[in-house]
């Protein structure tokens, strides 16, 4: 991955560069219209049926006192007034739909439009993202980067990884050029498995795909199942990004951003560490 050149790394290849902003662009557009399409049923279900008389293991939408909550299983009910459940919209008008408009696209409600957004950059993902998988066993970033090497997963070195980032101990010099232990964990489980998870569950609920594919439906248990992984990947992902925003605001947010777009990193000079 890093190439050093008068205190330079030739960090991100252009692939990998156009790709993830891409990606950056398909995931929020995703994200944002499906939660319009969850706020059509406020309600998760596992199996194969759910309708309004079944018992959710999830809802979130408006008490009968005046506020909102998100309500999982029978025993857990956590108030969320003003943000999920029950908000005002753009004009001061109290609404009762899951998600307020300013998470949505589009962001008054539109079931039909809320999909079309949906499927149009579903289908981004799989041919950026297949481009992006073949490209990378290519030109082998995914050996050389991104997969950790099995020192890398011991215990001990997982553990002293964990240490650093609790500590705010960012790597320097050129350990800053590569991926650490725990970076590497993240970007295998997104790429491996919350993006093609996302993508399975998504064609699984299609009518269409079942037609053709039915076994798929079956593997995940039925449709309401399917829906239920789709939804807990996409939070899960959302977690990912907060985090990998947050990593990159305290790594310094105009070298990394500079190294995601031009290719070139600055590695921070190496410090002399006590303890």
């Amino acid at each position: 991955m890093a190439q050093q050149t008068d205190q330079r790394l030739y960090r991100h290849k252009l692939p990998t560069r156009i790709w993830h902003w891409l990606n950056a662009l398909t995931i929020f557009i995703m994200l944002m219209s499906g939660l319009m399409i969850f706020n059509a049923h406020p309600r998760l279900y596992w199996g194969k049926y759910g309708a309004n008389f079944d018992k959710p293991w999830l809802q979130i939408g408006p008490t009968p006192s005046g506020g909102g909550h998100v309500v999982i299983g029978s025993q857990v009910f956590i108030p969320t007034t003003g943000v999920l459940g029950r908000w005002k919209d753009q004009r001061g008008v109290v609404q009762t739909r899951a998600f307020p408009y300013w998470a949505t696209i589009p962001s008054r409600y539109s079931l039909s439009g809320a999909r079309r957004w949906h499927f149009l950059f579903g289908w981004v993902l799989i041919l950026a993202g297949t481009a992006y998988f073949i490209t990378s066993l290519i030109n082998r970033h995914f050996r050389k980067d991104v997969l950790p090497s099995r020192a890398e997963l011991k215990p001990r070195h997982l553990w002293q990884d964990i240490k650093d980032h609790a500590r705010l101990r960012l790597p320097t010099g050129d350990a800053a050029g590569r991926y650490n232990p725990l970076q590497k964990l993240a970007y295998v489980g997104v790429i491996f498995f919350l993006i093609p998870m996302m993508i399975l569950t998504g064609l699984a609920m299609g009518p269409g795909f079942n037609a053709t594919f039915p076994q798929l439906l079956d593997l995940f248990g039925g449709r309401q199942s399917a829906r239920s992984i789709h939804f807990l990947c996409a939070f899960a992902l959302l977690a990912f990004i907060i985090v990998h925003v947050a990593m990159v605001i305290l790594a310094g947010p105009i070298n990394e951003m500079r190294s995601m777009i031009t290719g070139w990193f600055r590695p921070p000079p190496e410090k002399q560490r006590h303890g």
